[in-house]
Order: C-alpha cells, then structure tokens, then sequence
C-alpha cells in the first residue's frame, strides 16, 4: 500500500490482528466457519455491501453517495488496495424503502457473502440498516442518518461518518443569532419541515435554540415525504411574514417550497434550508435567485484537513466536478472503516473481526476528510457543521467567523 493510502487510513498506532477471506453468514449469533482460522493473506477482493436510494424519494442524495462510495473505492484499488487487496463493491437499489434495505442487506450477507457493509442514505434507511448489520454483528459505519432516532435504538455498532448529529447542525448559526444585538435578532420564525427524522432534526434543533432566546415561532409544518405541492404552505410562511424561514428540507421538496414562497413575494430576513443548497443543481433549479440562502454542511472543498485536497482533486478528475457533501460523507464513510481494517488487520465477517473492527473505532480518532472523527458510545460524531450561504452567486462558508471565506449577509436580499 501507497504511502498516501496509509495516511489517510490508518488514524493511530494499529492492532495487530489477521487478514482472512471473506466468506457469508447462516446464523447472526456465529461467523463463518473459516473466517480468521488461516492467519494467512488472501489474494480475494474485500467485498463490501452497499443498499442505497438509487430510485424513489430519496435518490438524488443516494446516487451522490453512490458516486462517493465508488470513487472512493477506484482511489483504493489504484494506490494498493485495503491489507493489500482490491476492494469490491456490490451496490443494491432499496428504491428508498425501510423493508426493502433490510432485506437488502440480509442478502449481502446471507447470500453474497460479503465482508463488510457500508450504510444507505437517511435516517429512515439507516435503522432497519443498522438493525440488520447488528443481528449479524457486522460494523456499521453509515454517511448520512443525523437524527436523534438514530442513536437511541441501542446500535453499539453504528457510527456516523459525518462531523455532528441532525439536533447540532445549525448550532453555529444559532450561536451567531444570539449574538447579534437583541433589537437586530429575527423575532419571528416559521419551521417547515419534511416527515423524516434527519430533516425535522436540523430543522427543530434551530428550532429549539430560536426560541429559548425569545424568536417566536409563527408556523410549524410538517409534510409527507412525497409533497410536490407547497402553495398552501407557502402561503400560511408568507402571510405569517416571520423574519426567518427554515426548512428542515432534502432536495427536491425544498426547491418546491422556495420556488412557491418566491411566487408569493415573501421575503424572509433570513433563510436557511438543510441539505438541499450544497446541491450543484440547487441554483438554477430555483431560477438563479440564491442570493443570502443558507445552509448546514459537514463538507467544503476548501477545507485545509490533511486528505481534503486529494480528495477533489481525484473526485473532480473522475466525475467532472468538485464533490458534494453527501459525495464526501460517502468517502468518509470509506475512510472511517478503512482505518479500522488497517489498524486491526483484518477485513471478513466473522464476530471476532467485526468486534475488534468495533472497538478499535471506539478507542481511535480517524482523520478525514470531514475533519478527526471520534464518536461517543452511541456513535454520534462529536463535532459540529459549519454554515454556508450564497454570497455574491457562490456558495461560501460564514460560520464560524475562525473558518469563513466570506461574511454572512443580514438581512438576505430579494430572490
């Protein structure tokens, strides 16, 4: 292995362990009859499952963790591979359903027999996922399932590859709010958020700390995850004329709700809406009119950590275009049990590895390209996203004030 890989892969001093050939799994209770038992390298890829949202609602974001994972892996493969294998990928469509992706996952196992998996996109997804990897006792490390319904299932073998939890990501924008001079502060607030667990999240955690600091919340919707339609919504924002608007919003379903608010003439004298603006397609689907819009994210490409810059660099040589944050928390997600295998040594699906693989994370600080991850006992990530908002038509970090690239805009302009 190249020293480059190594770099990035392995975050500490690593356990000695040993590297064996994968094989599937009958029973969760027992790994496979011959994985560990050699202590002799195998010249196998390292066949990793994967289920992601390639149709349905959640498959924009899913196809850019698809395109993550992937990249990641022709990084691997081209500098020397994991314990010096290839690594090989099987990618599922659970067509963004909760029955789908578990059976999904008890196939890779059962069936394909493969050595590790690699987590979906959204929470929902995430926890029938993660139900499955635990019954087989497999590592869990998973790019996208920030909500609290995440942590509180019991999984002691879940990690999130991310740099903060759904509830935390707009901490820094909060932190800034209370702040301001008390006469300047929005005062009244609207909330209109998505039924899934991730969006509500990020949304209710503003939420939360708006009005512990006295911003009154004047609207509070929820909406099906399928909505097209927002007139109604739009409409109850608008003649609210609440100073700030949040959106615990996806993709899709926010480009639908800011193009209905503009249709109405609402102007907020802030913005924010989760996930949706780190979309490279987000400005020209809301007609351009960005300016001032905010946004939590985990990922810039302008970032300084130490594997960031190899990581655009190869990304945008291979797709044609700098990674997104749902691109990098899937390389991320990459990292994180890369370090874990080269740190143990090994990479198969027997309980003893899985569980060592586990327990190494439990005790490491994996450099990233997110930033060092280290996560407590539930696996939440203990760090925090930083805020980015449209200045003068590009989207750039403003919070916090240590790590901007342009000062935040208040009040936003008129879209």
């Amino acid at each position: 292995m190249t020293t480059s890989i190594r770099r990035w892969a392995v975050a500490t001093t690593a356990v000695v362990g040993l590297t064996v050939t994968g094989c599937g799994i009958d029973d969760p209770s027992e790994g496979g009859d011959d994985a560990g038992s050699s202590g002799e390298a195998s010249d196998d890829p390292i066949k990793i499952g994967i289920s992601l949202p390639l149709t349905g609602d959640f498959s924009e974001p899913g196809k850019g963790v698809q395109r993550g994972y992937e990249a990641w892996a022709a990084y691997v493969n081209e500098n020397g591979g994991l314990l010096d294998r290839q690594v090989e990928l099987t990618i599922l469509d659970d067509q963004s359903n909760a029955d789908r992706v578990a059976s999904d996952y008890e196939k890779l196992i059962n069936q394909d027999g493969v050595d590790l998996v690699f987590g979906p996109f959204s929470t929902r997804l995430v926890v029938p996922a993660a139900q499955v990897a635990l019954d087989y006792g497999f590592l869990f490390v998973e790019p996208a399932g920030a909500a609290e319904d995440v942590f509180t299932q019991g999984f002691t073998n879940l990690f999130y590859a991310a740099p903060a939890v759904a509830q935390d990501h707009y901490n820094y924008l909060a932190d800034h709010i209370e702040a301001m001079p008390e006469g300047e502060r929005p005062e009244t607030a609207a909330y209109a958020a998505m039924d899934d667990p991730f969006a509500q999240g990020t949304a209710y955690g503003l939420k939360d700390r708006l009005e512990e600091m006295g911003v009154e919340t004047v609207v509070d919707e929820v909406y099906p995850p399928n909505t097209t339609d927002f007139s109604s919504i739009a409409a109850k924002i608008a003649s609210s004329d609440a100073d700030i608007v949040v959106g615990g919003t996806q993709y899709q379903d926010a480009v639908n709700l800011i193009i209905s608010l503009q249709q109405l003439n609402y102007q907020p004298r802030m913005a924010a809406f989760s996930t949706a603006p780190t979309n490279p397609e987000f400005a020209s689907a809301i007609g351009d009119k960005t300016e001032g819009i905010m946004a939590p994210t985990g990922f810039t490409p302008e970032a300084t950590y130490e594997t960031t810059a190899e990581f655009v660099e190869y990304f945008t040589e291979e797709n044609g275009a700098e990674p997104n944050e749902d691109e990098a928390n899937a390389w991320t997600t990459g990292q994180v049990v890369a370090a874990a295998v080269e740190g143990v040594g090994c990479a198969d699906p027997s309980a003893e590895c899985q569980q060592q693989l586990i327990d190494w994370l439990r005790e490491n600080e994996v450099q990233t390209v997110v930033g060092p991850l280290t996560w407590d006992a539930e696996g939440r990530p203990q760090g925090a996203h930083l805020i980015q908002q449209y200045v003068d038509g590009e989207i750039r970090i403003v919070l916090p004030e240590e790590a901007a690239e342009a000062e935040l805009i208040f009040p936003k302009p008129e879209w």
